[in-house]
Order: structure tokens, then C-alpha cells, then sequence
């Protein structure tokens, strides 16, 4: 599971399947925190469903809160260098010989606002959207115009993400784009993973957008994207 350098320099985490390929690939867009811990366990989490599990690290060491402010306007001029390496990602896994060309997308939290993007710039089969945050709504039909597949979940908890599951759901119906939205009414945001907070930040987090709560629909979260990713990616 080694630290690699991919396309465009960025350092990224890979985590390989046992056994022999080819497999298929997924690129992983970290939460606003950047490539922790528990990003790395969501590529392991990947690669043991048999998966080339790619996790770029976009921020490469920069300042933190420097870093989220760029993503953050990049995210909502849809456009930028984390775009751009997000495509690379995708091209330099899709290349590899143990790789068999198909490549599916999640983000996460701030990753699952560029996931959703993404999964209409770029050529992915399949792209996962988790509490992912929404472009305006009435650039919804605009942004997911010609979208791969996508899977998306949110939390009934998440008051920042109010109503989103439903205007995604109505906008890829629209478009004719296969999907499955779901919104877990016991769960907020992070929901899916064992991410952490700064103390002052983890507690003001808890209870204006309900951060980790409902980690017991996780189980049944993951079920259902990899379900999705098997009929569409694998």
C-alpha cells in the first residue's frame, strides 16, 4: 500500500487488491480535511473489495485552511486545479497494466461536491457522492447534464444539506442519468467514516450539521455504494 506519485507530481496513497489483476480502479476525493488516516482506511476499505484504490493528495503538504479556501472556490467555479487532478488521476490509473480501464469516483463531505461535479466533466463509469455539497439549484440540471452514474447519500441530520438528496434525485431523474439517492433520516454528516474534528470545530459541527451521527447506517451505506459500483465500474 504505497505512497506514490502520480500524474502532475501530486503524492497520492494506492492501495492494491491481493492477488492478481486486472482490477478495476476508483479515485478518492478527501473530505475538507485533507488525506488522513481515515481516508487511507476508506482506499483500504476499496482495494479489499477488489479495487485499484487511488487517494490523491491535493493539498501536498500546503497550508491547511489555505488549501480549503482554494478548494473551496475552485468547487464553486466548478473548474480549477483540483479538477484537473482529479482527470489526471483518472487517465494514470485507467493506464496502469493492472488496471482494467474502468474507474469509478467518491468523494466525501467537500470531495462529494467535486465528485458530483466531476462525474459530468469526466469519463468515469460510475461516481459516488457522500453529504457532498450541491451547486446552486438552478445550476443543478446545467452541472449533471451527461453525468456517469451516481450514487449519493446524506443525512436527515445535516441541516447544511437540507432538502439536497431530494433536488438530486428530481434533477438526475430529469436528465435520464441511472442513479440511487439516498437520505438516512438517523444520520448527519460523515456518517460513512470515522473522521475527526479539531476539538472547538468537532463540537460546533455536532450540532449545527449533526457530524457523525448515525454511523450505525454506515454498514448499509457501504453495502449499497458498492453494490452500485459492481454493476456500473466492475
Amino acid at each position: 500500500m504505497p505512497d506514490v506519485s502520480i500524474a502532475q507530481g501530486v503524492p497520492a496513497y494506492l492501495a492494491v487488491p491481493d492477488g492478481e489483476g486486472p482490477w478495476p480502479a476508483v479515485v478518492i476525493v478527501f473530505e475538507a480535511t485533507g488525506a488522513s488516516e481515515d481516508m487511507r482506511a476508506q482506499a483500504d476499505r476499496f482495494a479489499a473489495q477488489g479495487y485499484l484504490a487511488v487517494l490523491p493528495d491535493f493539498y501536498d503538504g500546503g497550508s491547511w485552511l489555505r488549501c480549503v479556501r482554494g478548494a473551496m472556490r475552485q468547487m464553486v467555479a466548478r473548474r480549477g486545479p483540483m479538477f484537473d487532478q482529479i482527470e489526471s488521476a483518472r487517465v494514470w490509473a485507467a493506464e496502469r497494466d493492472d488496471c482494467t480501464g474502468r474507474v469509478g469516483l467518491i468523494g466525501f463531505c467537500m470531495g462529494g461536491g467535486f465528485a458530483l461535479v466531476a462525474s459530468a466533466k469526466y469519463d468515469f463509469q460510475a461516481a459516488s457522492v457522500n453529504y457532498g455539497i450541491m451547486p446552486r439549484e438552478r445550476d443543478l440540471l446545467k452541472v449533471l447534464d451527461g453525468a456517469c452514474p451516481i450514487v449519493a447519500g446524506y443525512g436527515g441530520l445535516d441541516r447544511s444539506l437540507r432538502g439536497a438528496a431530494g433536488k438530486i434525485e428530481s434533477a438526475l431523474t430529469s436528465l435520464d442519468v441511472p442513479h440511487d439517492v439516498k437520505e438516512y433520516p438517523t444520520a448527519g454528516h460523515s456518517f460513512l467514516t470515522e473522521s475527526k474534528l479539531p476539538a472547538p470545530l468537532g463540537v460546533l459541527s455536532k450540532v449545527m450539521i449533526g457530524h457523525g451521527k448515525g454511523r450505525s447506517n454506515a454498514a448499509d451505506g457501504w453495502e449499497w455504494i458498492f453494490a452500485f459500483f459492481g454493476t456500473h465500474v466492475k
